[in-house]
C-alpha cells in the first residue's frame, strides 16, 4: 500500500505527524471537519433548510471519527474491513433521506440539502482518513455546487419550454376559463392535478404542467412574464411557478 504522506501535498507540508493517528492529528482532523462543515451548514441554515449548522457538523465529525477508528483497527488487523466507515455512510444516507419533504404544493423539498449532507459525510471520512488534499478539493467543489449553481439552474429553468405552476382559483368553475385563457396565449397544458391539501380552504387548487411552443417562446422570454400576465385575471387567487 502506498504511503499517503508521499502523495498528499498538504500532509507533506504539515509533516509526518499529520499522517498517523495521534493526539495532534486527531485534534487537527476534528478541527478541519468542524470548520468545513460549519461553512456548508451556515449556507443551508441561511436559506432555512431542514438540516442546518449543527446537523452538518455532527454528521461530518461522526464520519471523521468513524474513519479514524477504522484506521486504528486496520493498523492492528491489516486484513480487516473498514466496516465502521461503511456503516457511517449508510447511516448518513438514511438521515439524509429523512430531510426530503413533500410540501402542500406537491413539491419535493430538501433534495439538495439531503445530497449535501451525504457528501459532507464522505468528506468527513476523507478528513478522518488523513486525506487532506482530497478533503479540501471536495469541500470547495461541494460549496460551489450548493451556493453558486442555483443561480445557473434558475436561469436554465426560466429558459425551459416546460414549467409547472401552483394555481389557486377562487372557484372550481373557473378552471375552464383558465384553460381557455392558456390556449389563447398559445400555451399547451400537459397535465392538471388537483391538490387535496387545500380541500377545506374554499379554494380550488391545482398543479398545472405547461409547455411553451418554440414559436411563442421568443414572445414570452421568461416564465415569470407568463405568470405575471395570468396573475391579473380576477378569478385567480394565487399563482406561482413550482421549483
Amino acid at each position: 500500500m502506498n504511503n499517503p504522506f508521499s502523495e498528499d501535498y498538504i500532509a507533506q507540508f504539515l509533516g509526518e505527524w499529520s499522517v498517523g493517528i495521534n493526539v495532534y492529528s486527531v485534534l487537527f482532523r476534528i478541527f478541519i471537519v468542524i470548520v468545513l462543515a460549519s461553512l456548508i451548514g451556515c449556507e443551508r441554515s441561511s436559506k432555512r433548510h431542514s438540516a442546518g449548522l449543527r446537523t452538518f457538523i455532527i454528521v461530518s465529525m461522526a464520519s471523521a471519527v468513524s474513519a479514524m477508528i477504522d484506521v486504528c483497527i486496520l493498523d492492528m488487523h491489516p486484513d480487516g474491513i473498514p466496516i465502521i466507515s461503511a456503516a457511517s455512510i449508510v447511516s448518513v444516507a438514511m438521515l439524509s433521506g429523512n430531510s426530503i419533504l413533500f410540501s402542500s404544493k406537491s413539491q419535493i423539498k430538501g433534495i439538495t440539502t439531503s445530497a449535501g449532507l451525504w457528501a459532507c459525510g464522505i468528506i468527513g471520512l476523507a478528513a478522518g482518513g488523513g486525506l487532506y488534499t482530497i478533503t479540501l478539493i471536495s469541500f470547495f467543489a461541494l460549496l460551489f455546487c450548493i451556493s453558486q449553481l442555483p443561480r445557473a439552474e434558475a436561469k436554465l429553468k426560466d429558459r425551459s419550454n416546460h414549467f409547472e405552476i401552483h394555481l389557486e382559483l377562487k372557484n372550481s368553475y373557473n378552471l375552464q376559463d383558465f384553460i381557455t385563457t392558456i390556449r389563447k396565449l398559445g400555451l399547451k397544458i400537459d397535465d392538471i392535478e388537483s391538490n387535496p391539501a387545500y380541500s377545506n380552504s374554499g379554494l380550488s387548487v391545482y398543479s398545472v404542467s405547461m409547455t411553451i411552443s418554440e414559436r411563442d417562446f421568443k414572445k414570452y422570454k421568461k416564465h415569470r412574464d407568463i405568470i405575471e400576465a395570468l396573475r391579473t385575471l380576477d378569478y385567480i387567487h394565487h399563482i406561482e411557478e413550482m421549483s
